[in-house]
C-alpha cells in the first residue's frame, strides 16, 4: 500500500502544478494561493480545512478525492466533477468562483455556501441542498432535478429555473423577482 505524505499548515504560493505535479498526500490547514492546477490529477488526495485562493482548478480530476471544510475563493473551477469526490465528510464553500459546467450530482451539500459565484450549467440533480445559500450567484441553465432545496436561500440568486413539481422547495427563500424562475415551465408572461 503506498503511503500518503502528510502536510500540515503550509502555504503554497504561485506554483504551477501542470509542470511539476503536487505531491500526492493529505493536506491539512494548508493555503494554496495563485496556483495553477488545470487538468491536474488530484485523485485520492485529501484536503482538510484548506484554502484555495485565486487558483485555476479547471478540469482537475477528483476521483475519490477527500475535500473537508475547504474554502475556495476567487478560483476558476470549470467542469469539475465533485460527484467523483469521496463523499465522506464532503464539505466546502465557494466565494467568487467560476463553477460553470461543474457536477454536484447526488451529493449531500446541506448548508453549503455559494457566494458571488458563476454556476452556469452546473448539475445539482438529486442533490441535498437543504439550507444551502446561493448568495448573488448566477444559476443560468443550472440543472435542478429531484433536488432537495428545503430551507435553501436563493433570494439573491439569478437566472435559475426550478420546477416545483420535481424538486422539494418547502420553506426555501426566493425574492419576488426570482419567483419567475419557478414558473418557467408554464411558458407564461409575467409583467
Amino acid at each position: 500500500m503506498n503511503h500518503l505524505s502528510y502536510i500540515e499548515g503550509k502555504t503554497f504560493e504561485a506554483k504551477n502544478y501542470t509542470q511539476t505535479p503536487l505531491e500526492k498526500g493529505e493536506y491539512e490547514n494548508c493555503i494554496f494561493s495563485n496556483c495553477e492546477f488545470s487538468d491536474c490529477n488530484l485523485s485520492k488526495f485529501k484536503f482538510i480545512e484548506c484554502e484555495f485562493k485565486d487558483c485555476n482548478l479547471s478540469l482537475v480530476k477528483l476521483n475519490q478525492t477527500m475535500v473537508q471544510d475547504t474554502h475556495f475563493q476567487n478560483c476558476k473551477m470549470l467542469g469539475l466533477q465533485f460527484d467523483h469526490c469521496n463523499s465522506f465528510g464532503l464539505s466546502f464553500r465557494f466565494e467568487g468562483c467560476q463553477l460553470d459546467h461543474s457536477s454536484f450530482y447526488q451529493l449531500n451539500l446541506k448548508k453549503t455556501l455559494f457566494k458571488d459565484s458563476e454556476l452556469v450549467e452546473a448539475d445539482f440533480g438529486e442533490c441535498d441542498l437543504t439550507e444551502a445559500v446561493f448568495d448573488s450567484c448566477n444559476l443560468s441553465k443550472a440543472i435542478f432535478d429531484r433536488t432537495i432545496l428545503e430551507k435553501a436561500d436563493l433570494r439573491t440568486a439569478s437566472n435559475y429555473s426550478i420546477d416545483p413539481d420535481t424538486n422539494r422547495i418547502k420553506k426555501a427563500k426566493f425574492s419576488h423577482s426570482g419567483v419567475t424562475g419557478l414558473l418557467h415551465k408554464y411558458d407564461i408572461i409575467i409583467d
